[in-house]
């Protein structure tokens, strides 16, 4: 598996879980896209835009997700993103979902695709320069 390019952590809400004592399905997703936009706004200058312009942006076209192992509050889950080899337009990013003090282990892990888009016409654009060298540089 490559280096991340970006970990997030962040802690298990009481809300995130659901009648059974683990956190919800539905929560690992935003997990995930919680790290792919952190990790999006942070290539931007002053983290105010995405890299490129305020006119395009990352559209999320395609996500599997493999649920390994529950987790249970309390717990600070880590999201590791890894990015794949970038197309005209898309990237993948991969998420692999670890509980801190137990990153060997992983509870879930997700494929994802984005297509960077022209916010006006919907339409595919090219991936912003900061973009692809930094994702190629993880590669």
């Amino acid at each position: 598996m490559p280096d991340p390019i970006y970990t997030l952590r962040t802690p298990v809400r009481w809300a995130d879980q659901d009648e059974l004592g683990h956190v919800n399905n539905a929560v690992y997703m935003t997990f995930f896209e919680q790290a792919r936009i952190e990790y999006l706004a942070g290539l931007a200058e002053g983290g105010t835009s995405w890299p490129g312009s305020q006119t395009e942006g990352p559209v999320l076209v395609a996500a599997e997700v493999q649920f390994k192992r529950p987790v249970v509050y309390p717990a600070t889950v880590v999201v590791e993103v890894t990015a794949g080899e970038p197309g005209r337009s898309s990237l993948p990013l991969d998420c692999r979902l670890t509980v801190e003090g137990d990153e060997a282990t992983t509870y879930a892990q997700a494929r994802t695709t984005i297509v960077w888009v022209d916010r006006e016409t919907g339409r595919p654009t090219p991936l912003p320069d900061v973009l692809r060298q930094h994702a190629t540089a993880g590669a």
